[in-house]
């Protein structure tokens, strides 16, 4: 299934794509509950399957004209890996890291599939980093590298944007992955069951303004998926609803002579295959 969340009179529905439409579970089956984190939790995603095959027309809106959430809008914890690609840790000219490298970000730093992302007043230097997003289906802690992939849900595409000078000033790159609307995911989480283990072996790209700047693959993680979440739960709880940014490839705008930077007016999308395609268009903070 493709779980989405969208927005309608202000409110934040659950969907789910079926073909060109999507099914509005508030409206398919009204006793579920409304945030994906509690269906997880409860493991209901068998009955929402019922619910969107079972649903009528009036439950059915058209996936092109909807307006895109994150699919979680408000996760639990948004923890995203640095440095997680051999390619890129030889284009920034740095060692392959031996621990893992983690920073968090947080709700409102994201905005939904073709959603504006925000270019701060405060920066120019706005750089793109194409993800593969792992969510979290079912809680854990001290999880086994053997079992990590059996508490994933599901998978996503990612644009970690980043406010290179701000994320340089200091040796903690928080302040430059948090400003506002400044990344993106979605369009859509694709559960496990369509999804081969772990993501692995998916083709990344990464298109600006229709021009190729990234070309990767999951294989060229550092830190597979399995080792990120092992570690991760080494240290906190994994919840459901919790989404991992697992690392970008290679070609970043920082890295490019001359330096690449997203500005107003231009188009960002990222492509992974099997998973989605996500794009926004790029505006200047008002």
């Amino acid at each position: 299934m493709q779980l989405l969340s969208f927005e309608d009179a202000g409110r934040a529905r659950l969907g789910v794509r079926r073909g060109e439409f999507v099914v509005d579970l508030a409206l398919a089956d009204p006793d579920l509950p409304d945030s994906w984190p509690e269906i997880f939790e409860q493991m209901l995603l068998s009955r929402v399957a019922e619910a969107v095959a079972a649903a009528d027309d009036a439950a059915l809106r058209p996936f092109d004209a909807i307006a895109f959430l994150p699919p979680i809008p408000r996760p639990p914890k948004i923890l995203a890996i640095g440095l997680n690609y051999h390619d890129h840790a030889e284009e920034v000219g740095l060692p392959i890291p031996e621990e893992l490298i983690v920073f968090p970000r947080t709700p409102l730093s994201f905005v939904g599939h073709k959603r504006p992302l925000i270019r701060p007043k405060a920066s120019e230097q706005f750089d793109y980093e194409g993800e593969l997003v792992a969510v979290i289906g079912k809680a854990g802690r001290h999880i086994a590298e053997a079992n990590a992939l059996g508490h994933v849900v599901g998978y996503a595409v990612g644009n970690d944007g980043s406010l290179r000078d701000f994320q340089f000033k200091t040796s903690q790159w928080m302040l430059g992955k948090t400003f506002d609307a400044s990344g993106s995911w979605g369009p859509y989480i694709v559960t496990q069951d369509e999804v081969a283990a772990g993501a692995g072996e998916r083709a990344i790209e990464t298109r600006l303004n229709d021009r190729v700047v990234q070309s990767g693959n999951t294989a060229d993680m550092i830190f597979s998926l399995s080792r990120q979440i092992a570690l991760l739960s080494q240290v906190m709880t994994l919840e459901p609803g919790d989404i991992i940014l697992t690392g970008t490839p290679a070609g970043v705008g920082v890295s490019r002579k001359p330096q690449l930077w997203m500005k107003p007016g231009d188009r960002i999308q990222v492509e992974i295959a099997g998973i989605g395609r996500l794009e926004n268009p790029i505006e200047a903070e008002r």
